[in-house]
């Protein structure tokens, strides 16, 4: 059965510094830039806040994480319990399954095998990759992407934790690179569809090919500049999830201007009318 999910990402000026992970060529390491924002709420007290507004799940951005200590991960998991919320995924931003550096390769492959182990450990039920930076219309970056992508999910399910993807950044940017990319890896890797990362005249017809194959949907609307949706369009999104027979979490994401909360208390308001009209 569907419900609503939120994601850390709508709350990004409200959590506290963001730790974005960069790849430096000429040191051929990782690193992470922290951007300075402020801390209204920490991270330990956000499954609290969640319960407190009606909210079931939970989506948490790789770089809202202050540590991946194993004593933080499971003061994490306690707290998510205690809450009685579930954390659905570990939203892991950055790494590059096509990249033709093999150095950056193997770093990124351990980096997401680090953050797996933090997904496990915090107690989230599944990860997500990015598929990859290279055109999708190649396509040996699409198998080059489905083998680690399939690797990755062996790993994880060795945790208890499973891998998903979704239609982000530009191996990924048009649905028939999505189809072709789930053809490869099958059942063992599932999707988000955004609502956002699509664009064009095709955009409601290519988010017909990943809906049916997705365990959550990123719901985005596209906002004006006092924060309020495009109501018509964000329905029309809605529409085709509710049509495509999807049965998952729909995450609400508000990433406009103003209060963050209310922006969400708005796109939750017509999603839930959305879907009790469809009963």
């Amino acid at each position: 059965m569907s419900y609503l999910s939120l994601s850390t990402w709508s709350l990004h000026r409200l959590l506290g510094p963001l730790r974005w992970t960069t790849w430096d060529g000429v040191g051929e390491r990782h690193i992470v830039n922290e951007q300075s924002q402020p801390q209204v709420l920490e991270l330990l007290q956000l499954p609290a806040e969640a319960a407190r507004r009606g909210d079931t799940a939970v989506e948490i951005c790789h770089f809202h994480f202050p540590s991946t200590d194993p004593a933080y991960l499971d003061a994490l998991q306690a707290s998510f319990r205690s809450a009685g919320v579930r954390f659905d995924t570990l939203l892991l931003d950055y790494g590059d399954l096509t990249s033709k550096d093999p150095k950056r390769l193997t770093e990124d492959l351990a980096l997401m095998r680090h953050w797996i182990d933090a997904a496990a450990l915090g107690g989230a039920r599944q990860i997500r990759i990015v598929a990859g930076e290279a055109h999708g219309s190649d396509n040996t970056a699409l198998a080059q992407s489905a083998k680690y992508l399939l690797e990755l999910a062996a790993y994880a399910k060795g945790k208890r934790v499973s891998v998903i993807t979704e239609n982000f950044k530009a191996l990924t940017a048009t649905g028939d690179h999505c189809r072709e990319l789930a053809r490869l890896t099958g059942s063992e890797v599932r999707w988000i569809t955004d609502f956002g990362n699509f664009s064009g005249a095709r955009k409601y017809d290519e988010l017909d090919i990943i809906l049916p194959l997705s365990v959550s949907v990123h719901v985005k609307a596209q906002y004006d500049e006092k924060g309020m949706p495009d109501r018509p369009e964000f329905e029309r999104c809605l529409d085709r999830a509710i049509a495509s027979g999807f049965d998952g979490a729909y995450v609400l994401i508000y990433d406009g201007p103003g209060d963050m909360w209310e922006g969400l208390a708005r796109i939750k308001t017509i999603v839930e009318t959305r879907l009790e009209e469809a009963q």
